[in-house]
């Protein structure tokens, strides 16, 4: 595989004569990748989510948001490539783009192997290849570090993950996020839903008694006050033993180098 002849998560072939000197990020974690594989001077353009590296995305234009950017700019800033992903944006976005000549490279990856794997593509695609291969390496020495621990454990802890609230929202097995809890030694209790992301009822979330309660602050931002909510249910192990924890949403559900603090973080709270 060469950055010349890839097929990506959409299934369109991208043909790159050159590494692009011009990016354009629609998706925040990929956005850091390429400043951690040392490719910032190349970013032009980025979401305003994207947040990391603070100075780096600081100096970059921002075109809008990852559901509705401005295709316009992204347009006059004449990328050499634009960097998507399934879930983040709409496909009519990339496909318009593609219709005005532009190269779009689009990802998808559901587990944590395949977030490590897409590490080590966007290496290949934007000529960072060895540090995009170094960077994936260590991502996956970590990985198999974290999943010899939980396995050596007598078994993972029960672990309810809302993404929302009014409605209550949370993620079943067929998702990025699930698979994250999975390796760090987390059972999610709603994983056989069929809704990729369900809406519960509280009542449902007790009566599933998960040991550990994580709130994200993204895309929802929970904050202490949410709590509250748990609290009429003292039966619930979660909330009887005191582990409702805040927590970066950004550990679960985002690729690259915010995995290695996830396998060291979500542990420790999973199993203290």
């Amino acid at each position: 595989m060469t950055p010349s002849a890839l097929v990506d998560a959409s299934g369109a072939a991208l043909t790159l004569a050159e590494p692009p000197r011009r990016i354009v990020s629609l998706v925040p974690s990929i956005t850091e990748i390429l400043f951690v594989l040392g490719l910032g001077p190349a970013v032009v353009g980025c979401t305003i989510y994207c947040t990391e590296p603070p100075a780096g995305v600081l100096a970059t234009t921002r075109v809008g948001g990852t559901k509705n950017p401005r295709l316009d700019l992204i347009r006059a800033l004449r990328p050499d490539l634009v960097l998507a992903n399934i879930e983040e944006n709409h496909r009519e976005h990339i496909e318009t783009l593609r219709g005005w000549g532009i190269a779009a490279h689009v990802s998808y990856p559901r587990t944590v192997a395949e977030g490590i794997r897409l590490v080590s593509e966007l290496g290949q695609v934007t000529g960072a290849t060895a540090r995009g291969a170094a960077l994936a390496e260590d991502l996956e020495r970590r990985l198999a570090e974290v999943t010899a621990r939980a396995r050596a454990r007598a078994r993972p802890t029960r672990v309810f993950y809302p993404i929302w609230r009014h409605p209550y929202m949370t993620i079943s097995r067929d998702t990025y996020v699930h698979d994250v809890l999975a390796v760090c030694g987390g059972d999610n209790v709603f994983s056989d839903r069929d809704r990729r992301y369900p809406e519960v009822s509280l009542d449902e979330v007790a009566a599933a008694r998960p040991e550990v309660i994580l709130l994200p602050d993204e895309p929802y931002r929970f904050r202490e006050a949410h709590v509250a909510d748990f609290t009429p249910y003292q039966e619930m192990p979660a909330v009887r033993d005191r582990r409702i924890h805040l927590v970066d949403g950004r550990l679960c559900s985002w690729f690259g180098p915010r995995m290695a603090e996830a396998f060291t973080i979500l542990p420790a709270l999973l199993h203290p």
